[in-house]
C-alpha cells in the first residue's frame, strides 16, 4: 500500500465520520423527544441526564475523530508532496 492510498484512506473515513456525526447531531435536534421515548422504555432516566449523556457523547465522537482520522491526514498530507 502507498502512502497516497493511505492518505485516501484517511480522507475518506474523515468524510464518513463527518457525516455520521452531522447526521447523528441533525437526527437529535429533530427528534430529540422521540429517542428520548424510545430510549426510556429501556432505562429509567430524566430527560437532563439523556440530554447530557449524548452531548457528552456527540464530544467524545468529534474528539475520536480528530484523533483518529483528521491527524493521520493532516500528517500525510505534510509528508507528501
Amino acid at each position: 500500500m502507498e502512502l497516497t492510498d493511505l492518505r485516501n484512506f484517511f480522507q475518506w473515513c474523515l468524510v464518513l465520520n463527518a457525516g455520521i456525526l452531522l447526521l447523528w447531531s441533525l437526527v437529535y435536534l429533530v427528534a430529540k423527544d422521540t429517542i428520548y421515548q424510545i430510549h426510556s422504555r429501556w432505562f429509567e432516566m430524566p430527560k437532563e441526564k439523556f440530554a447530557s449523556i449524548h452531548y457528552r457523547l456527540l464530544g467524545q465522537y468529534k474528539i475520536a475523530i480528530f484523533v483518529f482520522n483528521l491527524v493521520p491526514w493532516i500528517a500525510l498530507l505534510i509528508m507528501l508532496p
